[in-house]
């Protein structure tokens, strides 16, 4: 494999990605070199990015306000879910924390993970860190 070298600097990232474009066109066979190559190159631009350029997890009134947006959901929507109108407004409003029983029917009808609904997240009311 030539040319292989670590990723430590913006410069070296961007000789990765040149590197590895090229086998965008032209696609190496699994198992040779060159694809071997290619799977050296994206393991090290993946590691790269992950430490410089982490995307972070909506928190769970993000996730739940992206989902009513994506599939086009409206209060209503998630009223019928968790219970009430009054109760779907405070939690999009960051006023009213979500319950093990929110994060489990959320879960179960919409398909959010359950790992970013019990995420803490800040409330309006200033009342800290809340876990659901």
């Amino acid at each position: 494999m030539e040319n292989i070298r670590p990723i430590k600097t913006k410069a070296d990232y961007d000789w990765a990605i040149a590197e590895i474009t090229r086998y965008f066109e032209n696609e190496p066979e699994v198992g040779s070199s060159e694809g071997d190559r290619f799977d050296v190159l994206a393991t090290l631009i993946e590691a790269y990015e992950d430490k410089h350029y982490p995307i972070e997890s909506p928190d769970p009134v993000e996730a739940i306000q992206s989902h009513m947006q994506l599939f086009n959901l409206s209060r209503k929507a998630l009223a019928e879910i968790i219970g009430s109108s009054p109760r779907a407004t405070e939690v999009l409003n960051r006023q009213r924390a979500l319950t093990m029983d929110m994060v489990f029917k959320l879960n179960k009808e919409w398909n959010i993970p359950a790992e970013i609904l019990v995420q803490p997240y800040h409330l309006a009311h200033g009342g800290g860190r809340k876990r659901a």
